[in-house]
Parts: C-alpha cells; sequence; structure tokens
C-alpha cells in the first residue's frame, strides 16, 4: 500500500510539476556549465524560451529596471550569470551616534559609530559568496535614500568575480560607475546619496529577493541587455538556456545573410557561433531540448 501511495503521489507531482524532471537534471548542472550556455544571451530570446517551457511573463522585471548606461559598440553593458542575493532593509535603530556632531570633540565617537555601522549593522557579508561570473541582486526596496552600490565596492565586487548589479535603487557614484563601466541595472529615479551609517542595515544574504517584481533565488540565472532583465529559475535554466541559444543563432544567420546583402560590415551581433547541436554536446546537454526522444538515439 505504502509503494502504490509512493508511486500515486510520483506521478501526481509529474501531473502537477511537469518541468520537476527537468529542474532536477537543471540544478545538477554547474554554474560553469551554465555561464557558457548563456554567454552573449539576448532578454529577448531568453523570455521566448521562458514561454516555450510554459512560463509566460515569469522572471521579466519591471522595465524601470535598466542599465545605467550602454555601450552598443562592444555591447560590454550586458551580462549573464549567477544570483548572489543580499536583502538591505531601513534601519529601526537610532539614526546618530547620540552626541552633537556640530561640535569637533565629538569627531571620534562619530568615527567609531560610523565603523561600528559598517562592520556590525550594515556590512556586505555576501562578499563571500561572490565567485567568477556572480551578478549581485540587491533588495534595497526603501532603505531611506541610501547608496550600499559605489564606486569603490562595485570594483572590490568585480574583482572577486561579479560581472555586474541588479538592484531596486541605492546607486550612487554614478558617474564613476559610468566611466569605469561596471555593468549595473537599476531604477534610476530610486538611486541613493547617502551613505549606510543611519540609514539601512542588512537583512539577510543568500535569501529570495524580490526586484523589479520578479522572485530572485540565490542560483537563479540572471541576462540583462537594453531591453531589461530576466530571472531564469534555476529548475528549467538548463532547457531555457539551450532554447535561447538556438533563437540567438538563427537570428544571428538572419541578419547576417542580410548584412551581406546590403554591404554592411559584420560586427559581432552577427558573427557566427558554434552550431547548437555541436554546442550541446560539448557541454554535456541534451542535443535538442525539445525531443527528448531524439537525445537517446
Amino acid at each position: 500500500m505504502y509503494r502504490t501511495l509512493s508511486l500515486l503521489s510520483f506521478l501526481l507531482i509529474l501531473y502537477l510539476h511537469p518541468d520537476t524532471l527537468t529542474a532536477q537534471h537543471s540544478t545538477e548542472v554547474s554554474d560553469e556549465v551554465l555561464l557558457e550556455l548563456y554567454d552573449g544571451a539576448r532578454v529577448t530570446d531568453v523570455v521566448d524560451g521562458l514561454v516555450t517551457v510554459g512560463y509566460m511573463d515569469v522572471g521579466v522585471m519591471d522595465p524601470e529596471i535598466a542599465p545605467l548606461w550602454r555601450d552598443v559598440k562592444e555591447m560590454s553593458h550586458r551580462i549573464a550569470g549567477i544570483a548572489v542575493t543580499v536583502r538591505y532593509g531601513p534601519t529601526n535603530r537610532p539614526m546618530n551616534p547620540g552626541v552633537d556632531l556640530t561640535k569637533p570633540e565629538n569627531y571620534d565617537e562619530y568615527r567609531e559609530w560610523r565603523g561600528n555601522w559598517y562592520s556590525e549593522i550594515s556590512p556586505e557579508p555576501f562578499m563571500e559568496q561572490i565567485k567568477e561570473g556572480s551578478v549581485i541582486v540587491i533588495d534595497n526596496q526603501d532603505d531611506n535614500d541610501t547608496g550600499s552600490v559605489g564606486s569603490f565596492n562595485i570594483m572590490q565586487w568585480q574583482q572577486a568575480g561579479a560581472v555586474g548589479v541588479v538592484s531596486v535603487g541605492g546607486i550612487r557614484d554614478i558617474d564613476e560607475i559610468i566611466l569605469q563601466q561596471n555593468p549595473v541595472y537599476t531604477n534610476y529615479f530610486d538611486r541613493g546619496r547617502g551613505e549606510r551609517i543611519g540609514r539601512n542595515e542588512i537583512i539577510d544574504v543568500q535569501e529570495p529577493v524580490v526586484v523589479g517584481g520578479a522572485l530572485v533565488h540565490p542560483g537563479d540565472v540572471i541576462v540583462a541587455d537594453s531591453d531589461g532583465v530576466v530571472v531564469v529559475p534555476r529548475r528549467v535554466a538548463v532547457r531555457v538556456g539551450q532554447i535561447a541559444y538556438q533563437e540567438l543563432v538563427a537570428d544571428m544567420a538572419n541578419r547576417r545573410a542580410i548584412y551581406e546583402e546590403r554591404g554592411l560590415e559584420l560586427d559581432d551581433t552577427v558573427r557566427e557561433r558554434e552550431a547548437p547541436e555541436e554546442f550541446f554536446s560539448r557541454l554535456g546537454l541534451p542535443k535538442n531540448p525539445n525531443a527528448p526522444s531524439e537525445n537517446d538515439e
């Protein structure tokens, strides 16, 4: 009886959640494989891939989450990576060190209060989670006009391997960030001017967050370009990535043909890429994501 119920339960799960087996396969694929699969991916192709697997209007962030800058020559503003999540929130602690800061003799108390805030109340513990290909996804809704991301710490994150930042807001030193060409996607009108002290505090790291109306789990795939930001749930990241790659290769070939007919100079957006079946096989993935039976031949 127990085994019968277990089998029935399993079949019911598959009926209600047909992506279960795909989910298991996707979550077992390494970050390195996913990073190569999504290298050069476009938001539009990924959105189409999500629709193909039944995820209509899932993971697409509000259009207000947009790139701070664009490089239409090298496309260096585009990012594709694995989510590292962090959440900051408005503080409920005293917003000053409890002394009159207009008096120079209280400067040392201010420095002590400031140092404690950065080290204990609003630090960056997610630094330990950053590796090659990470995208720092920050939920900092309503955190008191705080600039949690600035021109210095974003460079530290990139040195650790991060490829970009996606946040609700909270960006400052914007001129320097643009000059440094640090890929950032955010709501420009929710940028933050002040530092963290007395304004916000860390809530959690590597837990689900919501940015631009989209739920992001640690390990999800993030793709961003001038069309916006899309989040691919890890459980379907393999098949969605394969479908997106197929669409990208087809679009490149069709546009390249028109370029050649018109005598236009070829650019990176129409370069020849590896054939999908060969690419997928090299990555150890099914040759055809939409015909499982063919993959057994």
